[in-house]
């Protein structure tokens, strides 16, 4: 099908060739050879009269028409598959999709297992697909390979549509069997103890990391994990602590021998929250979906006082400690 001359097919690789900004890797997304991609490149070329990609070096960059293009072509190609998938009613008893969704495995645990619940028991032929967070997760969402991204907030984009889903605060685990932390907890004991804490790839820390950090605080950090669900792993048997989400705590206390307890230092409230891309601002499933995780997170227990809580499950025990901040 053409337009204004345009074989729309051409599109779809005008899109490849700008994200991945490499014949190679562009081939293997449009399942073509290197040399079926070149030609598509060629044809590219001619209708724009630009060069679109330019070798420098051994690597190609895109010109100035090219990246002005990134934009409008995957626009165009979200909105022609958006248009073709939205179908005017969704029964979800009957409906048959998968919905892809970037999530930490913290939010995972919390929020996503109860959603895979409640899905197996009212949409069977629905189906989640949930990869880790990394930072191409923006670019994911724009090209429409996910459907839904859940992150704090503050790693929003402010022009795409969010709602918060939750608020979450933060909580200090030590094994049940630590001697060396009583029922309360003082910012000495805090710094003094070996700490666990959560990294992921080289660079990326966990929020409460960069927030010590920043105000000043040096802990000992004698475990770095590649995820939040773990890290009771490194505690139990040890004197070390971890201070973790709150809910994800009470979760893990009702099968591993940990106690939870207040940190003396007042960590800001997280807000959780959940983005989409605005061609799915319609689409009835993906409403659906959305309206089915804001019930799942108001179902969650999330922001009551530790002490108010009581004990979880287990054996588990909590305390609370007015929170001690840094004096300046």
């Amino acid at each position: 099908m053409r337009f204004n001359r345009l074989d729309l097919n051409l599109l779809v690789a005008l899109d490849a060739l700008l994200s991945e900004k490499s014949i190679t890797r562009a081939s293997r997304r449009l399942n073509l050879s290197q040399s079926a991609t070149s030609g598509v490149l060629a044809r590219l070329r001619d209708y724009f009269k630009d060069d679109l990609l330019m070798p420098v070096g051994r690597n190609l960059i895109l010109t100035p028409l090219a990246v002005s293009l990134i934009e409008p072509v995957r626009d165009v190609l979200l909105q022609i598959q958006r248009t073709i998938e939205i179908k005017p009613e969704f029964d979800p008893a009957t409906a048959v999709r998968e919905f892809r969704i970037v999530a930490s495995d913290f939010v995972s645990t919390v929020l996503l297992g109860e959603l895979g619940r409640r899905i197996a028991m009212e949409a069977p032929g629905i189906s989640l697909d949930i990869s880790l967070s990394s930072s191409t997760f923006s670019e994911r969402l724009e090209r429409g390979e996910v459907e839904l991204i859940i992150l704090p907030g503050k790693y929003m984009s402010e022009s795409k549509p969010t709602e918060m889903l939750f608020e979450e605060t933060y909580t200090c685990i030590v094994w049940t069997g630590n001697e060396l932390v009583g029922d309360t907890l003082t910012l000495e004991n805090y710094m003094a103890l070996g700490h666990v804490s959560s990294r992921f790839g080289t660079a990326q820390t966990s929020f409460e990391e960069h927030f010590l950090k920043d105000n000043g605080y040096d802990r000992r950090i004698e475990v770095s994990t590649p995820n939040f669900t773990s890290l009771p792993h490194f505690v139990i048997g040890t004197n070390r602590i971890a201070t973790m989400h709150t809910r994800l705590a009470r979760m893990l206390a009702c099968y591993y021998p940990i106690r939870l307890i207040e940190p003396p230092i007042a960590f800001p409230k997280i807000e959780m929250c959940m983005q989409w891309n605005p061609f799915l601002e319609n689409d009835p499933s993906h409403q659906w979906l959305r309206r089915m995780l804001a019930e799942v997170a108001r179902a969650e227990p999330g922001g009551q006082d530790l002490a108010a809580a009581g004990a979880p499950a287990g054996g588990a025990q909590v305390h609370a400690l007015a929170p001690v901040r840094k004096s300046a």
